[in-house]
């Protein structure tokens, strides 16, 4: 743990850095995110990172709290794992204690802490966080958008397969391996999805919401060549094409769309009104696809870094 104390008239702020957060810091900063959320409308920092806010210590990652008063009013995660990107960045502060420059006091302990080589997320691309960027000399780098389309009265052709492959759901412990082979050949690309391990893995098995009959791999000759997981956020009403992915060399034979369209039927027929997902901006050959789908953009998230 480090420790950067600094006081404002008559309200004394603290801002401390720690590599493990105790349960009862673990609580505080999950209230804290739950507040935001729902002033903002979105959750502030990514299900990544909430995820890393338990089960201990992980190569890598610290977690900055700033208190008032011995209140938590902020806190950002700050993730160095990537061996050739900048350490990438989240930070939230308490709807109550904004305009009050905790923003600006996180994001420049966040740039000290990286070596002034640092990415940020600004989930929604609010105008107080475009300003905060400007303000802490970040420029924009990545958008990545939001897309929905309503379940209801789906209609979608039947999907065709390539020649050979097969379609079954996920087996958790027997195809963890063959997956996450996969998945980093599939996402080579992606700084996140691609870097996943085995315990990331674990984690999001672990989740109320993992069910493998929602998962649909794809395989060919006993091998994996294709994989879409869906996730159900029941309290919104949403289900999630989560992860689609194919291998690169079974990538243009259509297996793509196909497994679009039999995560989008198993949501559908779960009941779910309306079906969401995320890709990149600049991934116009995949907006293209989701657009022809029915897809529309529902909101934008943005990525900031320091100039390299």
């Amino acid at each position: 743990m480090t420790s950067d104390a600094f006081s404002r008239p008559g309200r004394p702020r603290s801002l401390q850095t720690y590599t493990v957060l105790d349960q009862a810091q673990v609580d505080a900063v999950l209230a804290l995110l739950d507040e935001a959320a729902r002033a903002d409308g979105q959750q502030a920092v990514s299900e990544q990172g909430r995820l890393q806010l338990r089960g201990g210590e992980r190569e890598g990652v610290s977690h900055l709290l700033l208190t008032v008063d011995e209140d938590l009013v902020g806190y950002a995660q700050l993730e160095d794992t990537d061996p050739v990107e900048p350490p990438a960045a989240e930070l939230v502060v308490h709807p109550s204690y904004r305009g009050q420059g905790h923003g600006r006091a996180l994001g420049t302990a966040l740039l000290a802490a990286s070596g002034k080589r640092l990415r940020v997320w600004a989930h929604g691309g609010h105008s107080a966080a475009r300003h905060l960027a400007q303000v802490l000399g970040l420029t924009l780098f990545r958008e990545l958008r939001q897309m929905r389309r309503p379940l209801s009265g789906l209609d979608l052709a039947d999907p065709v397969l390539p020649e050979g492959v097969t379609v079954r759901t996920f087996e958790p412990g027997r195809d963890d391996a063959a997956w996450l082979a996969l998945n980093a050949a599939a996402f080579a690309h992606h700084p996140e999805q691609g870097s996943l391990t085995q315990r990331d893995l674990d984690d999001r098995k672990a989740e109320p919401w993992f069910d493998p009959e929602g998962f649909f791999l794809a395989e060919r000759d006993g091998r994996l060549t294709g994989f879409h997981w869906t996730k159900v956020h029941a309290d919104e009403g949403l289900g999630e094409v989560y992860v689609l992915g194919v291998a690169p060399g079974a990538q243009g034979g259509g297996l793509g769309k196909a497994l679009t369209t039999i995560g989008l039927r198993h949501l559908a027929d779960r009941g779910l009104p309306t079906a969401m997902l995320y890709v990149d901006a600049d991934n116009k050959a995949a907006v293209s696809v989701y657009e022809r789908l029915g897809f529309v953009t529902h909101e934008t998230d943005l990525m900031y870094r320091t100039e390299t």
